[in-house]
């Protein structure tokens, strides 16, 4: 602090040391709260377990031995979760003139005609207005997105996130989150100089595919693990990948679609099933509450709930279920959908590249298109005592493979576009590798068509185009 206060001599009022920056911060309602945590994350010595020198669940001391030495007389906790309170920071927001006026933009000047631009044009959004008219009728109430990205709240101390046990410390935000929706709390109005009630609610959270289990309750590994197919979900166990795939995709078409009646093209089989229902908040609390509910912590033994893995995925009551709004949501969870460009683009990269370790065409793949009886043209062939297996029409060439890396070693884009894709390329292994979240978006939605179109068939490159665009129109 003294070292920017050398550098800026001009601001006088910067704070000379770390107390008392700290202290502006939390005068600001920017500050944080601590709250120790269990060992093993069974629980929170939190509210009526503030006092409490042992976990309530497993039982263990709250603070670590005392080794000795200096400060031997302090307790240290084994954790220490960091709260960042969501009602102050929701107030600062309306304490400018600027970002006050944009909080009510949605409102007050979006241009309602039809036309997604805007989160308060999407079905989930109108749909919750429909249904909670007096949180609506107010503008000023204010709608929230949760992303868990990244979420681990104890950063090295912990290399894994807290899994299945992250009920326990998102239980400070769900019950600040149910204030703000019963009795919201007074903030000042810049723009209108006047105090309003301010509420809130979150409309629906954002993450990848494993936290979808981690926070929905639902379980994304096993035979039931589509989340919108739950206990219609069309799985098959591949006996030489030792995996489970997931098909029946086109039920999703309409019924006299010519692509279910297409048996070679896919799974060998006429699709005559219908696409299953959605299921509702009442639907999913209607399969839960049946169930016993599990106890959280690292030392409980592994639990699975009734019927697991044959009528339902669920593993556990989701915490959000507590939010009074929550069952009313037409759309709960959201897939972050550059984790899934980047799976995407890596599986279709390493596979028409034939990239080692990265392809999902190997000798497995093949004996199991044979067993299940489709794309004879793939099936493994014995040549002089040796397993070969034949050319695939979506492989490229060497000769073809080094045009590709060529060319993207030579592309140019426009400042902030996107990142130098050059240094992903290795010209002399004909490799595509090492590339970001954001490379991968790029590639995927404007380079791949370019890339693959005068290198392979005109069906396997019209496919990929088609994933192309169905990945630009979501994000655009």
């Amino acid at each position: 602090m003294e070292l920017l206060k050398d550098a800026f001599p001009m601001c006088e009022r910067l704070p000379s040391s770390n107390y008392e920056a700290k202290k502006i911060v939390n005068d600001l309602g920017l500050h944080y709260e601590k709250i120790n945590v269990c060992k093993d994350d069974c629980a929170l010595y939190y509210k009526e377990y503030s006092e409490a020198t042992q976990c309530p669940v497993c039982k263990l001391s709250r603070w670590q031995p005392n080794k000795g030495g200096k400060g031997k007389n302090k307790k240290v906790p084994w954790k220490v979760l960091r709260y960042f309170p969501l009602k102050s920071r929701l107030q600062q927001l309306f304490m400018s003139t600027k970002t006050a006026a944009d909080m009510k933009w949605h409102h007050e000047k979006r241009v309602n005609d039809g036309v997604l631009r805007h989160l308060a044009d999407c079905e989930a959004w109108k749909k919750f207005d429909q249904i909670h008219e007096s949180f609506a009728m107010d503008p000023c109430n204010v709608r929230l997105g949760l992303a868990t990205d990244g979420f681990n709240p104890f950063g090295n101390m912990s290399p894994k996130g807290p899994g299945n046990d992250i009920d326990v410390f998102l239980r400070p935000l769900i019950d600040e989150l149910k204030e703000l929706w019963e009795d919201g709390v007074c903030t000042y109005d810049a723009s209108t100089n006047e105090n309003f009630q301010m509420r809130a609610a979150v409309l629906w959270t954002i993450h990848d595919f494993p936290a979808y289990a981690v926070i929905s309750g639902w379980s994304t590994k096993g035979n039931l693990a589509c989340p919108c197919c739950h206990n219609e979900t069309t799985h098959y166990r591949l006996r030489n990948g030792y995996k489970i795939c997931y098909m029946g995709h086109c039920r999703f078409l309409a019924l006299d679609h010519k692509w279910r009646n297409k048996k070679s093209q896919f799974n060998g089989k006429k699709e005559r099933k219908t696409a299953p229902k959605r299921l509702s908040g009442d639907d999913v609390l209607k399969q839960i509450r049946p169930l016993k509910p599990i106890i959280f912590g690292k030392r409980q033994k592994k639990q699975f709930l009734e019927g697991h893995g044959k009528f339902h995925n669920w593993k556990k009551h989701s915490i959000f279920f507590e939010l009074p709004y929550w069952r009313t949501l037409l759309l709960r969870h959201n897939l972050d959908v550059m984790h899934v460009e980047k799976n995407i683009f890596d599986s279709v990269i390493g596979t028409i590249m034939n990239i080692k370790d990265k392809t999902k065409d190997s000798l497995s793949t093949r004996l199991d298109l044979k067993e299940m009886g489709i794309r004879h043209t793939l099936h493994p062939i014995e040549v002089n005592g040796k397993i070969e297996l034949p050319p695939a029409c979506y492989t490229l060439s060497n000769d073809e493979k080094r045009a590709i890396c060529l060319w993207l070693k030579n592309l140019k884009f426009p400042d902030g576009y996107s990142a130098n894709l050059s240094r992903c390329v290795n010209i002399e292994e004909r490799k595509i590798s090492g590339m970001k979240t954001h490379d991968c978006h790029v590639f995927l939605e404007r380079l791949l068509p370019l890339a693959v179109r005068d290198f392979l068939p005109k069906n396997v490159s019209d496919a990929l185009t088609e994933l192309s665009n169905f990945f630009k129109r979501i994000v655009f």
